[in-house]
Formats: structure tokens, C-alpha cells, sequence
């Protein structure tokens, strides 16, 4: 019997995509029912979750990069599975919360705990599988991940249904257990040996001014985050004629498709220089995709603004897929070897700032502008798009001297006296 596309062959890799799909199983049924739990379970007003969250990722965020560089000095594995344990216990603590101060304490340590798992799990790939195999190995990952979360939202959706206490409680134990799992299966990965100590070297990744520049435009490429879960709903609703159950269809649309279509995407990215590629082509679409769904406040009738929608969620999974591949090959490949979780913690914040900031700019672009501020958002996203290949060519070259994008940048090239390389 064949092994499934989902999950990848035995080894490390398929160990990595269950402790994956154990916690997003877990993160999918928290995700749909937690803000209505904070609000009839705890009693706290939508604005103090937001005010709460906000700060909790914000201060997360910036935590995940000495964590991540925890995990470079103490060994990925053992930091993975102590920061999945933290996760698990910050979940539980969420069962008895019964105030906003609580609330953000409890919020801060989750925050902190997966930020710094992602760093911590990156850093384990990065030492399990050959460089050539990360991105492929990400997007088996990812869509692994998928899979996990649709579960989940069904799971969400059951304890939604009856809306009772006793349901929304049990979604948290189960979140939390999924963690517990998730710490167990990481437990049973091979090592990874720490990399080696180097006095005064501590957080370079905060010096290093070209990486810094890369972490930046992808987190504007990263606005793309939030169009499913706050910006279509907005316009579909307040611009389109379209049925407001199309929401929930297009979510589970771009879930199936990043299932079945990520890993092969992620294979035509095998170095900077294909990275850099994807990401143009990604900004490419995301500008066509902005352009349909501003057509679709247009179209006469639900069915044809529906069709529109659907047309428009097409261009924008093939987007997403292009820039996801190309930006975990850039994560990676623009990091030095022995400070991958470091890098990858710094290079994680593009995430919370998307998702922190994202919903503020697509709330004014897409609700207040209407459809010339789909235009600014795709014109955004394409320039940063455009911008990422002088930030790699800049990164990959050691003080400033250009270099083939393809050449790894702890390497330089050789003197005349025979030099070889140097770190």
C-alpha cells in the first residue's frame, strides 16, 4: 500500500507531520469555538480579548528569538518538546480563567510557548533533513497542517452546535492534550547535536540588517494571511451580493487545495534563486487576485458575484503556495548554519505581525476604501514581492559584494593568496 501524499515516508519527517497533525487537530477546534468561549465562558468584552491577544503576540513574538536560539545552544529536541508541554499547560490554564488579567498571563505564556515551538521545530527539521529536502519537507508539513485544522474546525463546529460550557471546556482539554501528544511524538525524533557556543554572539540575527530587510517584506507578503478569516468575510458581506455561507466554502476550498497542491508547488524551489522567482510570480497573482475579488462588488446578481469570489480564491491558493515555498527557502537558506532556530525565530515575527496588523489595514484598505484599496493592497504585496530579490542578492552577499543568488551566504569566495572558505 502506497503511502498516502499527505503524510511523507517513515523517518524523522513522517514524525515531524504527526506531532504536527496531533497539536493542529487540537488548534483547529480551538481557533473556531475560542472567541465565544472568552466571551460567554469568561465573560470578557470582544475589545479586552483583542487588546489581550494583541500584546500576548506581540510580546511572543519577541521572546521566540532567544528561545529559538535556546534550541541552537540546548539542542532543538528537547527544547521542542519542553516549549510543547508549556503550550499544553497554558491551554489547560485557559479552563479556569475567570478574568482578564488571568486571561493575559495565560495568553502571554501560550503566545511565548508557541513562538518559540516554531523556532524550536524548525531548528529540528533543519537538522534532520538535507538542505535540498527542507522546502519540499515544509510543505509536506503544511499540508499536513491543513489537514489537522480542518479536522478540528469539524470538531470546533460539533461544540459550537450545542454551545454549552461543558463543550467549549472540553475543546481546551482537547487542544491541550493534542500538545501533550505532540510532545511525546517529538520526544521520539532523533537528536540533534547543539551548536557550539561562540562568546560575544549573542541574537546576531538582530544585527544582521539584510536578513532583517528580507523578515520584513515577507511580512508584507504575509498580509495575504488574514484575507480568509477577516478581509473576504468584510467584503463579501458589506460589497457583494454574494451568500454569506460562501465564507465557510472558500475557507474549506483554500484548506483542500494547500492539501493537495503544496507539495507539489514546493518542488520547483530549490535555492535562492528559484525563491526568489516563486515570490515575484506570488506577487504577480496576488495583484490579479486583488483585481478579481474588487470586480466581484460588480457583478450583478449572488451567483455571478459567487463565481467571481470563486475565481478569485483560485489565483490567490496558487499565490499563497508560490509565496509560502519560496519564503521557507529563503527562512532557511539565508540563515548560517548552527543559528537556525535564532533566525528562524526572528524570521517567524512576519507572521505575528501580519496577523497583529493585518486586520487593522485590511479593515481600512478593503471596508473604508472599497475598491481602490484592493488595488493598494495587491500593488503592496507585488512591490515587496519585486523588492525580495535585491534583499536575497543583498543578504547572500558578504559586505555588500555581489554574489550568484544561488551561493550560500556564510561562504566567500577566495583570495588570490588560495583562501579558502571562510564562516
Amino acid at each position: 500500500m502506497k503511502t498516502p501524499r499527505l503524510l511523507p515516508a517513515r523517518g524523522p519527517l513522517r514524525l515531524l507531520a504527526l506531532a504536527q497533525l496531533s497539536n493542529s487537530v487540537g488548534d483547529g477546534a480551538y481557533y473556531v469555538t475560542s472567541a465565544l468561549y472568552f466571551t460567554h465562558v469568561v465573560g470578557l468584552a470582544p475589545a479586552r480579548i483583542g487588546l489581550g491577544l494583541t500584546v500576548a503576540w506581540a510580546v511572543g513574538s519577541v521572546v521566540g528569538v532567544p528561545l529559538g536560539r535556546l534550541a541552537d545552544r540546548r539542542g532543538p529536541r528537547g527544547t521542542a518538546v519542553l516549549l510543547a508541554l508549556a503550550t499544553a499547560a497554558a491551554v489547560a490554564s485557559f479552563l479556569v480563567v475567570r478574568g482578564f488579567v488571568p486571561f493575559v498571563v495565560s495568553a502571554l505564556v501560550y503566545a511565548t510557548a508557541q513562538s518559540g515551538l516554531a523556532a524550536a521545530r524548525q531548528a529540528l527539521l533543519a537538522g534532520l533533513v538535507a538542505r535540498d529536502e527542507r522546502t519540499g519537507a515544509l510543505a509536506h508539513l503544511q499540508s499536513t497542517l491543513n489537514a489537522g485544522l480542518a479536522v478540528g474546525a469539524a470538531l470546533g463546529g460539533v461544540a459550537l452546535h450545542f454551545g454549552s460550557e461543558a463543550a467549549y471546556l472540553s475543546v481546551l482539554a482537547l487542544d491541550a492534550a493534542s500538545f501533550v501528544a505532540c510532545a511525546y511524538v517529538l520526544g521520539r525524533l532523533p537528536g540533534v547535536a547543539p551548536a557550539p557556543a561562540v562568546a560575544g554572539d549573542r541574537l546576531v540575527v538582530l544585527r544582521d540588517r539584510p536578513y532583517v530587510v528580507v523578515t520584513a517584506l515577507n511580512a508584507v507578503l504575509l498580509l495575504r494571511m488574514p484575507l480568509l478569516s477577516l478581509g473576504i468575510p468584510l467584503w463579501l458581506t458589506e460589497r457583494t451580493q454574494a451568500p454569506a455561507w460562501l465564507v465557510s466554502a472558500l475557507f474549506v476550498l483554500n484548506t483542500l487545495g494547500v492539501m493537495a497542491f503544496q507539495v507539489r508547488t514546493a518542488r520547483s524551489v530549490s535555492g535562492v534563486t528559484t525563491a526568489v522567482r516563486a515570490v515575484r510570480r506570488s506577487g504577480v497573482l496576488m495583484l490579479l487576485t486583488c483585481s478579481v475579488f474588487a470586480l466581484s462588488a460588480v457583478a450583478a446578481g449572488p451567483w455571478a458575484a459567487a463565481g467571481v469570489l470563486v475565481a478569485g480564491s483560485l489565483v490567490l491558493l496558487a499565490a499563497e503556495m508560490l509565496q509560502s515555498a519560496g519564503s521557507w527557502q529563503l527562512g532557511f537558506d539565508l540563515a548560517p548554519a548552527g543559528r537556525i532556530g535564532e533566525y528562524q525565530g526572528f524570521f517567524g515575527t512576519g507572521v505575528t505581525v501580519a496577523r497583529t496588523l493585518g486586520p487593522m489595514v485590511l479593515t481600512a484598505l478593503l471596508v473604508q476604501w472599497g475598491t481602490p484599496g484592493w488595488l493598494v493592497l495587491g500593488g503592496a504585496i507585488l512591490a515587496a514581492s519585486y523588492a525580495m530579490g535585491p534583499a536575497a542578492r543583498w543578504a547572500c552577499a558578504p559586505q555588500g559584494r555581489g554574489e550568484p543568488l544561488d551561493q550560500p551566504r556564510r561562504t566567500r569566495r577566495p583570495t588570490k593568496a588560495g583562501a579558502g572558505a571562510q564562516p
